[in-house]
């Protein structure tokens, strides 16, 4: 059994990819048909990373960065200057492309942080929440805040989305001025700056024994292969989970992040007066020097 939809033909609609909600690629397409012009603009251009579970969500998957048999012509490939023996990289331009990647089984979206036209210079900076044992999604809440509170002390501003997880990720857009060394610096010197501040809530090292209580900013992310998952994606996990902007009236103690799904977000987004993400391609911004 086939159908199609914006072009693409879905083998097997009917196949279950999310068990839990009975969610087959069928509806996962229409999900992302419907959400398009939502998520084009975080994720279209630019080169991607992919978790494919072909079988659905309760079986193997993988994560998948370049091009292999199977790949349908709606997804391209682009060669990235300094990563040639790597092999091309995957991007897509529309919302075929999109629908293209639910039939082969894609459940998350990892976009780079930059565009195919300029891969050496990013545009984003990424903070990443994660949360060690023994704390709450208010105690991320708060420390999404703190992220905050301390870029708007710079002069920066930034936009927060829900990961589909337990945490939170804090997006910078900048100018595409700097390499990618320099932004890494930049996030790992505010990251620093930020659990030196507070080092019984904080922390920028890796060790998980060490995370217990305590959050771990995650300023890794900066890196051109170490992608995060895209605004808008699912999650490969229970729920059917997306990863969802928020305003940042909206972050309260009383979020629960577990309400963004598949089913729910493009009813929010039908009833949203303002797109919380509206500025985020609109600015333009400097990374400051922080004091010697």
């Amino acid at each position: 059994m086939t159908d199609k939809l914006r072009g693409v033909t879905l083998t097997h609609p009917d196949k279950v990819l999310y068990p839990e909600q009975g969610i087959p690629k069928r509806r996962l397409a229409e999900y992302y048909e419907s959400i398009s012009e939502w998520i084009l603009p975080i994720v279209r251009l630019r080169p991607i990373s992919l978790v494919r579970c072909p079988a659905g969500r309760a079986h193997k998957c993988f994560f998948q960065r370049h091009a292999g048999s199977g790949i349908p012509p709606q997804i391209k490939e682009i060669d990235i200057a300094g990563f040639e023996e790597s092999g091309a990289y995957l991007y897509f331009t529309n919302a075929a492309g999109l629908i293209a990647l639910v039939q082969i089984g894609v459940l998350e979206i990892h976009p780079w942080g930059c565009r195919t036209d300029k891969p050496e210079r990013p545009d984003r900076v990424t903070f990443d929440l994660d949360p060690g044992e023994g704390l709450t999604f208010k105690d991320v809440v708060d420390g999404a805040k703190d992220v905050r509170s301390f870029l708007t002390a710079m002069g920066l501003k930034s936009f927060v989305k829900t990961t589909g997880g337990k945490g939170l990720h804090v997006q910078l857009p900048i100018a595409r001025h700097y390499s990618w060394a320099q932004v890494k610096s930049f996030a790992k010197r505010a990251a620093e700056l930020i659990a030196v501040a507070a080092p019984d809530r904080y922390l920028t090292r890796i060790p998980k024994a060490e995370r217990k209580r305590r959050i771990f900013i995650d300023y890794l992310r900066n890196d051109p292969t170490s992608t995060s998952v895209a605004a808008y994606s699912t999650r490969a996990r229970p729920g059917a989970p997306v990863s969802t902007p928020l305003d940042w009236d909206e972050l309260t103690a009383k979020l629960d992040p577990a309400k963004f799904s598949v089913t729910t977000v493009p009813l929010r987004l039908r009833r949203l007066r303002r797109n919380p993400w509206a500025e985020m391609d609109k600015l333009n911004q400097s990374l400051p020097k922080f004091p010697a």
